[in-house]
């Protein structure tokens, strides 16, 4: 992935971003070429050098049943949107301004791991359940099911585990413009519902 210096995320962006992954997509190289699942994730900093992505696939995806050849790769998206040059406090100074796209994303090689072990399935879908109902009114839980459908919809998944080597990413958010062009951006996208957005940019001003 090209990324610029002043686009580099440090460490500490990437384990804040990596602990809300929301859904990525999982990409493996295999006998068949290249199979991409979109799935749910939770981060693991605690399993093995690097830490370790954790999600599941449908039993019927054959992407788990095909052995990875080399490095699987799973690609982390975080908010995006179009910026527009409307924004820049610097188009009105002078006009050099042209519109982009502003992103953050992560790029997470590792050895993946299959489990198919209903004791491992079932603790990762309460990871990931509790993960996402967290700050919700009233937060569904896996045990508000039948214990029998649960069992049922455990035996119809297959766990993936990316253990971590190496992680690129890139946040990509007007850190390279002035701050009264970043105010701009921040509010344009505020106004546009982007909050997401907006708030990533906030976060990544030059301090």
């Amino acid at each position: 992935m090209y990324v610029p210096a002043h686009f580099e995320a440090d460490r500490e962006a990437i384990q804040d971003f990596l602990a809300r992954p929301g859904a990525a997509n999982l990409v493996t190289h295999t006998a068949q070429g290249l199979l991409a699942t979109l799935l749910p994730f939770v981060h693991d900093p605690t399993i093995g050098d690097h830490g370790a992505l954790l999600g599941h696939v449908a039993r019927n995806n054959s992407q788990w049943s095909e052995q990875a050849m080399g490095e699987s790769l799973v690609i982390v998206q975080g908010p995006d949107a179009y910026i527009s040059p409307a924004w820049y406090a610097s188009k009105a100074e002078h006009g050099r301004v042209v519109p982009t796209w502003n992103y953050s994303t992560a790029h997470v090689y590792g050895k993946l791991v299959i489990h198919d072990d209903p004791a491992w399935l079932g603790g990762l879908v309460r990871r990931l359940t509790d993960m996402h109902e967290y700050g919700s009114d009233r937060p569904w839980s896996v045990d508000d099911a039948p214990e029998r459908y649960i069992a049922g919809q455990l035996r119809a998944i297959v766990g993936v585990e990316l253990l971590i080597t190496r992680v690129e990413a890139k946040l990509k958010l007007s850190q390279n413009r002035p701050s009264a062009d970043i105010d701009g951006v921040v509010a344009g996208l505020d106004a546009r519902g982007h909050s997401g957005a907006a708030a990533a940019v906030e976060r990544a001003r030059p301090r």
